[in-house]
């Protein structure tokens, strides 16, 4: 029997409590996306670098990780009312401590703790979420809810922070965030039962010592990855620490699973050929859509666009990808479709928009231009990420419990980190090499140089400046006409190496379980 988490006023009103659970999730994922939009004010208030803004995201990242199996545990032996309401309060305290934060390591702890909490209240509303729907479905309906809120609650909480900072500070938002937490709590109190009449599991055998290792592992890679650019990678010696830190973490973790009866996660669910095929799958379609993040700071420093029309555009990503979510959810429990037709599908739509931006990234590009693309980015999201999911979570052993959506958290991180890496060295590398493409073309002898640099001097000189300050300006208005069309270069470059790494994806999916078809069927034959 299932617990009765539900007040009965409430308990047959299911909109009411689809809205109710859907506000409870998004105060919670605020907390990422809003410290991700606001982290350059918070930079400058602190001094901090960008690197550490970076890692400060990631450090919220990891403490959800971390603790994300213990949840699953203590929400077996807590009441559900008892323990939202605490982590809600704990989420409100913290909010307050960073607002008034003035110490960076002293942030770094508590995005860290924010992290904990995020994962506390996501699982929480997971296991709701699967009390109201079918035993046989609740996965595909949970995952169906659950995840595209995770990804699209950035865009959200950019509506409610372009309109706050307008008018107030960075600080201004997280007040407006501790006004909707605040929300939460009292619609938690309204809604949930002080009892849900669930059977209680004592709290034996927990592996706090597991959680923290992993918590270590989780900060040392994530330093590695962050600051390796920085700090010349393994030339640096914080780097060669943070590196061997978090090799030998994750060695020791996993031989401390291994050797557990009840470790975090079971270590036997890699014995599943699929299951690790998901997880590549996944790790390769959260590298691939980062390229969205390409568009945006192509939107708004290359284009010069407001907030209001980035996060207009970024509406038209979500609307794709919550309509293709109902759509695949749909076909998935009528079962008409096999998960290959929805990963080839989306895999080839995300090549298709890499392609497409390769081919109009320009200086000047109207809305109109992009809004059909990013609606196919926000479309291959909804038919890839529920689709993936569920055949990692179907794929995973019965016996290995909550192992499947630890590993899909994992899986988030390391694509992330790896992209923020990956991204930017494959920028660097790019960007360099037109640069110096362009400067060997820049010369005192090309004919094309003298008379553009003749024409800026002219234009400036008729503006009324002296011929010297018009030729030092003019040099400039080349230099940054360099810089832009290299920006611009190395963005097609890194969209066409996405779509060609997307399509391979696509058409492997299409082909290789065919090709194995075959040869067994040679083989016994």
């Amino acid at each position: 029997m299932k617990p009765a988490y539900f007040k009965p006023w409430i308990n047959n009103w299911d909109w009411g409590i689809r809205i109710a659970l859907l506000l409870i999730l998004l105060s919670a994922l605020m907390q990422l996306g809003l410290f991700a939009l606001t982290g350059n004010y918070i930079a400058a208030y602190l001094g901090a670098q960008p690197e550490d803004v970076s890692f400060c995201l990631i450090s919220t990242y990891s403490g959800i990780i971390a603790f994300l199996p213990l949840q699953f545990r203590l929400l077996r032996y807590f009441e559900m009312r008892g323990y939202l309401v605490l982590n809600i309060i704990l989420a409100i305290l913290l909010n307050c401590l960073c607002i008034g934060c003035q110490d960076l390591t002293l942030l770094f702890v508590i995005r860290f703790l924010q992290g904990i909490l995020v994962g506390s209240i996501n699982v929480s509303v997971l296991i709701m979420i699967f009390s109201r729907v079918p035993a046989q479905r609740s996965q595909l309906i949970g995952s169906a809810i659950f995840y595209p809120a995770i990804l699209g609650n950035i865009v959200l909480v950019a509506l409610i922070a372009a309109v706050v900072l307008d008018y107030s500070d960075w600080k201004g938002t997280y007040y407006c965030l501790i006004g909707i937490q605040l929300l939460t709590l009292v619609i938690a109190l309204l809604m949930l039962r002080r009892h849900a009449g669930h059977r209680r599991f004592p709290l034996y055998q927990i592996d706090w010592a597991g959680s923290v290792l992993f918590a270590c592992s989780l900060l040392s890679l994530a330093y590695t990855f962050i600051y390796g650019s920085k700090y010349y990678w393994f030339a640096d010696a914080r780097i060669c620490y943070s590196g061997g830190i978090a090799a030998i973490g994750i060695l020791l973790f996993l031989y401390r699973q291994s050797i557990l009866k009840r470790p975090l996660i079971h270590l036997a669910v890699f014995k599943s050929v699929h299951f690790v095929a998901g997880l590549c799958l996944l790790g390769i379609y959260y590298g691939g859509k980062d390229s969205i993040n390409l568009v945006y700071n192509y939107a708004f420093g290359i284009l010069k666009w407001s907030p209001v029309q980035v996060i207009t555009l970024g509406l038209c990503n979500i609307a794709g990808m919550v309509c293709f979510s109902v759509l695949s959810t749909r076909l998935m429990i009528r079962k008409k479709q096999a998960i290959q037709y929805f990963l080839v599908t989306g895999f080839g739509v995300l090549g298709l928009f890499n392609v497409w931006m390769w081919f109009v990234v320009t200086p000047d590009l109207s809305f109109t231009d992009l809004i059909i693309p990013m609606f196919m980015q926000g479309a291959a999201s909804g038919l890839l990420f529920v689709p993936i999911i569920i055949y990692i979570l179907t794929s995973a052993p019965g016996f290995s419990g909550t192992s499947g959506i630890v590993l899909a958290a994992c899986t988030r991180f390391v694509a992330t980190i790896n992209s923020m890496a990956g991204l930017y060295n494959l920028q660097l590398y790019y960007n360099q090499y037109f640069r110096e493409g362009f400067l060997g073309n820049i010369t005192k002898e090309s004919q094309n140089t003298v008379a553009r640099l003749n024409t800026y001097q002219s234009l400036y000189v008729s503006k009324g400046y002296t011929p010297e300050q018009g030729s030092g300006i003019a040099l400039g208005a080349v230099w940054q006409n360099l810089g832009l069309q290299s920006q611009l270069l190395t963005n097609r470059a890194v969209f066409m190496t996405f779509a060609m790494l997307l399509l391979v994806t696509a058409l492997l999916i299409l082909f290789v379980p065919a090709a194995a078809k075959t040869w067994k069927y040679s083989i016994h034959n």
